[in-house]
Protein backbone atom coordinates (compact mmCIF):
# COMPACT_ATOMS: atom_id res chain seq x y z
CA UNK A 1 0.00 0.00 0.00
CA UNK A 2 3.10 2.40 0.33
CA UNK A 3 3.71 2.88 -3.16
CA UNK A 4 -0.30 3.88 -3.57
CA UNK A 5 0.14 6.25 -0.93
CA UNK A 6 3.30 7.39 -1.99
CA UNK A 7 1.84 7.88 -5.55
CA UNK A 8 -1.28 9.58 -4.65
CA UNK A 9 0.62 12.06 -2.68
CA UNK A 10 3.11 12.94 -5.59
CA UNK A 11 -0.07 14.41 -7.19
CA UNK A 12 -0.34 16.80 -4.16
CA UNK A 13 -0.86 16.92 -0.52
CA UNK A 14 -4.36 15.79 0.89
CA UNK A 15 -5.71 14.54 3.61
CA UNK A 16 -6.15 10.75 4.22
CA UNK A 17 -9.99 10.88 3.38
CA UNK A 18 -9.13 12.64 0.52
CA UNK A 19 -6.31 10.38 -0.25
CA UNK A 20 -8.94 7.65 -0.13
CA UNK A 21 -10.82 10.01 -2.58
CA UNK A 22 -8.40 10.57 -5.20
CA UNK A 23 -6.61 6.79 -5.02
CA UNK A 24 -10.18 5.44 -6.31
CA UNK A 25 -11.38 8.40 -8.64
CA UNK A 26 -7.47 7.60 -10.85
CA UNK A 27 -8.28 3.74 -10.36
CA UNK A 28 -12.02 4.06 -11.50
CA UNK A 29 -12.66 2.03 -8.18
CA UNK A 30 -10.64 -0.49 -8.34
CA UNK A 31 -8.84 1.14 -5.29
CA UNK A 32 -11.64 1.54 -3.05
CA UNK A 33 -10.09 1.30 0.35
CA UNK A 34 -11.44 1.87 4.09
CA UNK A 35 -10.27 4.79 5.90
CA UNK A 36 -8.81 2.66 8.66
CA UNK A 37 -6.32 0.80 6.27
CA UNK A 38 -5.07 4.24 4.79
CA UNK A 39 -4.10 5.95 8.36
CA UNK A 40 -1.71 3.27 9.85
CA UNK A 41 -0.03 3.60 6.32
CA UNK A 42 -0.27 7.31 6.26
CA UNK A 43 1.27 7.22 10.02
CA UNK A 44 4.52 4.24 9.64
CA UNK A 45 5.13 6.13 6.34
CA UNK A 46 5.40 9.38 8.36
CA UNK A 47 7.23 7.48 11.42
CA UNK A 48 9.92 6.28 8.24
CA UNK A 49 10.55 10.06 7.09
CA UNK A 50 8.62 9.63 3.60
CA UNK A 51 5.49 12.13 4.57
CA UNK A 52 5.53 15.27 6.81
CA UNK A 53 2.19 16.20 8.05
CA UNK A 54 0.69 19.73 9.12
CA UNK A 55 -2.62 20.77 10.69
CA UNK A 56 -5.28 22.80 8.09
CA UNK A 57 -9.05 24.18 8.74
CA UNK A 58 -11.11 23.09 6.12
CA UNK A 59 -14.76 24.13 5.93
CA UNK A 60 -14.68 24.59 9.94
CA UNK A 61 -12.96 21.23 10.30
CA UNK A 62 -9.78 20.19 11.77
CA UNK A 63 -7.60 18.16 8.98
CA UNK A 64 -4.19 16.41 9.15
CA UNK A 65 -2.92 17.31 5.74
CA UNK A 66 0.00 14.47 4.24
CA UNK A 67 2.67 15.36 1.78
CA UNK A 68 5.95 13.99 0.14
CA UNK A 69 9.26 14.81 1.47
CA UNK A 70 12.32 14.69 -0.35
CA UNK A 71 13.23 11.49 0.98
CA UNK A 72 9.57 10.23 0.06
CA UNK A 73 10.08 11.28 -3.43
CA UNK A 74 13.18 9.07 -4.03
CA UNK A 75 11.39 6.12 -2.07
CA UNK A 76 8.55 6.83 -4.42
CA UNK A 77 11.26 6.86 -7.60
CA UNK A 78 12.82 3.39 -6.47
CA UNK A 79 9.46 1.94 -5.82
CA UNK A 80 7.97 2.43 -9.25
CA UNK A 81 11.57 1.13 -11.02
CA UNK A 82 10.91 -1.65 -8.57
CA UNK A 83 7.58 -2.31 -9.97
CA UNK A 84 8.07 -2.03 -13.19
CA UNK A 85 10.71 -4.82 -13.01
CA UNK A 86 8.25 -6.90 -11.52
CA UNK A 87 5.24 -6.02 -14.04
CA UNK A 88 7.52 -6.87 -16.89
CA UNK A 89 8.60 -9.83 -15.58
CA UNK A 90 5.27 -10.56 -14.89
CA UNK A 91 4.56 -10.30 -18.60
CA UNK A 92 7.52 -12.29 -19.67
CA UNK A 93 6.27 -15.00 -17.89
CA UNK A 94 2.77 -14.81 -18.36
CA UNK A 95 2.18 -13.25 -21.80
Amino acid sequence: MGLLVLATLARGPRHGYGLVEELRDVSDGAFDLAEGTVYPALYRLEAAGLLSSSWSHVSGRRRRVYRLTRRGRSELAKERREWRQFADTMMEVVA
